[in-house]
């Protein structure tokens, strides 16, 4: 019979081997579990989410029919809301902003006057996208209450008191005893050139010769105007508030009345580091314009970016007129019969252009010409007459 060969060990190893493959896939199709459902889209984390329908509504306070722009207190109430909005930021037009969760908020203006200011609303969603809204508020503030804290009435007929004022006779300029601005008179403390009668002070400025001799060393000085200059320098100094001067001005080339304040350290800084501030000043030549200024170590005149309030006033010498500076932290403002005409205000203060943060005193005096100006020949005699000066704070 015929022989039959046996398999060898390395041919069964092999066979157990594809029959165990066979197996491992058999089960693998068989029995392997599905796939997992595909899921359905979820947001993702850093999905952006965009407010939508920004509306709000700005109310001026106390505003009616008669006073559109509110009563003078300066205050709005802003309301807002927005689809998807978690924060607000609102903004005035004034340098400020508020930041809060509600939407409420309410701001009060401060700046004298009426005012347009742009109100803008920003709405801001959970991931800080943000939309924007504006509108425009034309608000009206008015002065802040203040109180009388000194006067002079001039209701004492004679010299002015002595406990409001001293009249000026040292001339400033020491070197050729005279003032400065190539003024052409002396100041006297005589009544001839300042006293009080029927409720006004008169300061007079007149045409006569005059020698001043200095105390101590007898130099003498002759010039041929005189007049006064009254200043309350140590005894009626003020910081802040409102001034009101009720004058009427003297007529005639050569004329230059003044009505305006010193730094009361001024012997102690200098000019015009210590600050002057003119409330008014009247030139004859130019019969008609005041002025009102400011004099600082940045600008002590004709400066860049500096201007001077003029204002056109035809009956300067025969009405009387109040002149007027409120002085405040921030501003100098100017103004006539109690509207404004100008104000002084530096976006960046500094020692240099606002020395206004201590004591002024008060300046009245008529000088008689200048640098830059001659007396007209006709010239005898002029008069100041002020009604009161009043300070409030």
């Amino acid at each position: 019979m015929p022989s039959i060969e046996k398999p060898s060990i390395k041919s069964f190893t092999h066979f157990k081997m594809t029959c165990s493959l066979c197996i491992y896939l058999m089960l693998l199709f068989c029995c392997g579990s599905h796939p997992d459902p595909i899921e359905a889209d979820t947001p993702k984390e850093d999905m952006e989410i965009i407010p939508t329908n920004l509306d709000f509504k700005v109310t001026i306070v106390n505003a009616d029919t008669n006073n559109p722009n509110g009563d003078g207190n300066g205050k709005i109430t802003i309301t807002a809301s927005a689809t998807n909005a978690t924060k607000y930021k609102f903004t005035f037009g004034a340098g400020n902003h508020i930041e809060n969760t509600s939407g409420n908020t309410e701001f009060t203006y401060t700046e004298i006057g009426t005012h347009t200011y742009t109100v803008s609303v920003f709405a801001y969603s959970a991931t800080n996208n943000s939309i924007s809204a504006f509108k425009s508020v034309t608000i009206f503030v008015k002065e802040p209450e203040l109180t009388l804290v000194w006067s002079d009435e001039f209701d004492i007929d004679g010299a002015v008191l002595a406990t409001n004022w001293t009249a000026e006779t040292t001339p400033a300029n020491n070197a050729n005893l005279s003032w400065f601005n190539g003024e052409k008179q002396h100041y006297t403390d005589r009544l001839d050139n300042a006293y009080v009668s029927n409720g006004t002070l008169k300061i007079i400025a007149k045409k006569e010769s005059f020698t001043y001799t200095e105390p101590g060393s007898g130099r003498t000085s002759t010039k041929a105007y005189t007049s006064a200059r009254l200043i309350t320098q140590g005894k009626q100094e003020f910081t802040y508030g409102r001034i009101d001067v009720r004058a009427k001005l003297p007529q005639g080339d050569g004329t230059w009345p003044a009505i305006w304040t010193l730094g009361a350290n001024m012997n102690t800084v200098g000019w015009p580091a210590c600050g002057e501030i003119d409330i008014m000043e009247h030139w004859g030549y130019n019969p008609g314009i005041v002025s009102s200024a400011t004099h600082t170590t940045a600008c002590s005149g004709g400066c860049k970016n500096v201007t001077v309030g003029e204002t056109l006033l035809t009956d300067f010498s025969s009405e009387f007129h109040v002149y007027s500076v409120v002085w405040t932290s921030e501003e100098l403002r100017f103004l006539i019969d109690g509207e404004f005409k100008y104000r002084y205000k530096p976006s960046t203060k500094t020692n240099e252009n606002w020395p206004y943060t201590a004591n002024q005193f008060i300046i009245l005096n008529v000088a008689m010409g200048g640098d830059w100006f001659t007396i007209g020949p006709n010239f005898t005699t002029a008069t100041m007459e002020v009604d009161y000066v009043r300070v409030y704070q």
